[in-house]
């Protein structure tokens, strides 16, 4: 039995893949594509190291099959910047040395996108409460709220 291919648009192009329906995303990014921005962490949905925007929301890539993303836009930590022009929220997180083994990183970044979409300027609270389910084991937590802050426009008050 032969499998139709399944169009997904990621970072603006479009890419026709061929794999099972219930193939998780997460897989098809880095192994078919080569996006290695999205990490394996936990393969439950709950760590974040997996998230992707798909049509501007925070998303587990290793949770959705690529069934549920055709038709939808769908960006990675690739599609937001480069190492010669990042993103504002990739700069904050480097401005704000917001990273220690940098595995959570990519979750960090990408809700953190999320959440400035719908929320330009939110408090620390609001933050905090954003990353909730992102899991940080460094304990760069102080460093990763600062960056959002940064990233917002605004100062953080969160100290070492």
């Amino acid at each position: 039995m032969t499998q139709a291919p399944i169009r997904l648009s990621v970072n603006g192009g479009i890419h026709d893949v061929t794999a099972e329906r219930q193939t998780p995303l997460l897989y098809v990014l880095r192994n078919d594509l080569g996006l290695n921005g999205p990490k394996y962490g936990c393969g439950l949905g709950e760590c974040g190291t997996c998230t992707v925007l798909i049509d501007g929301t925070a998303a587990r890539s290793c949770v959705i099959p690529i069934s549920g993303c055709a038709g939808r836009d769908i960006v990675t930590l690739e599609g937001i910047g480069t190492s010669d022009k990042p993103d504002v929220v990739q700069q904050a997180f480097i401005d704000e040395q917001a990273a220690q083994c940098g595995y959570c990183l990519n979750g960090m970044i990408m809700t953190t996108k999320a959440l400035l979409a719908i929320n330009p300027e939110p408090t620390e609270q609001e933050a905090l409460a954003a990353l909730r389910y992102n899991l940080c084991r460094c304990g760069t937590h102080v460093e990763i709220l600062r960056a959002v802050m940064r990233a917002s426009g605004q100062p953080a008050e969160a100290r070492d």
